[in-house]
């Protein structure tokens, strides 16, 4: 299927625990004109404490250099698992950018902007070895769900995730997930755009917030979901079972209808934006994780 834009977040390649051949076999059933990686593509953080790549890794990785070639447009918006990469943005490579964020235009005229995430969070900025020590213990859930899940597939249930249910059962998960969204879309406001797409907090979701349509990828560790943009810029949330059964894609995608892309600014310059929103935030009882 051709679709408009694609885009996908929070793939983790590098971590024993990135669903990396769901992906492949999702890629192979479309082909879009724009593709948005929308932060966390590759795990830094879990390369450098041991390096851990596969095959199927490799795979994804040429199959959308594959895609490039075919003529679809690439942009690699930079996560906190490879802020490495934000060294080197904004840089553009014919049909591939790289970006700490961007505007995308929808087929119906809608200004979304494209960011990852993290700028938002507050452990990232002041607090890294707290979100670290929460890396990690999110490593524990999975193994958690590597082990049940083994056991259930045996038993002939689906695949079930421990992780998704803690953060949908604590308190404190719930209340830094409903934060997020509310400074997301206060930020997004601020930028003049009428929605968001994001990741980073692994929790996909298509929701109006303050009057901004907040769109999050998901992630390819859990719940293997994308947004999906039609060519008549209807955005839907599918996942890794989309179209499942259709043929690889051979044939190129038409190239007549691009659209510019606007790049933005990166974390320079958040420092006093962030401090405004965060006082705005609070006078209506949303409150950033401490």
């Amino acid at each position: 299927m051709r679709i408009r834009s694609l885009f996908i977040s929070d793939v983790h390649l590098g971590c024993r625990f990135s669903r990396a051949e769901e992906l492949f076999e999702f890629l192979g059933r479309i082909e879009p004109d724009r593709l948005y990686l929308v932060g966390d593509m590759i795990d830094g953080w879990k390369l450098k404490r041991s390096f851990y790549w596969t095959d199927t890794s490799s795979f994804v990785v040429r199959r959308i250099l594959g895609m490039l070639k075919r003529g679809t447009r690439i942009v690699y918006v930079t996560g906190n698992h490879d802020e490495f990469l934000r060294t080197f943005s904004p840089q553009a490579f014919g049909h591939m950018e790289l970006v700490d964020m961007c505007v995308h235009e929808t087929a119906d005229g809608r200004r979304l902007l494209v960011i990852h995430g993290d700028f938002f969070d507050h452990l990232t900025k002041h607090a890294a070895w707290v979100y670290h020590l929460g890396d990690r213990a999110y490593t524990l859930a999975l193994h958690l769900n590597k082990w049940m899940n083994i056991a259930r597939r045996s038993l002939g249930y689906p695949y079930w995730s421990f992780s998704s249910l803690l953060k949908s059962k604590v308190k404190r998960a719930v209340n830094f997930i409903n934060d997020f969204e509310h400074f997301v879309a206060r930020y997004t406001k601020r930028k003049g755009c009428t929605g968001v797409i994001c990741g980073h907090i692994h929790v996909p979701a298509i929701r109006r917030i303050d009057g901004i349509d907040y769109f999050n990828c998901g992630d390819w560790m859990e719940h293997c979901t994308a947004l999906v943009e039609h060519l008549d810029g209807r955005i839907e949330l599918v996942d890794h079972t989309w179209l499942e059964g259709q043929p690889t894609v051979q044939e190129e995608p038409a190239t007549d209808d691009r659209m510019p892309i606007t790049s933005e600014g990166g974390p320079r310059g958040f420092e006093q934006e962030m401090l405004e929103i965060a006082a705005a935030v609070a006078t209506t009882q949303v409150c950033v994780p401490p």
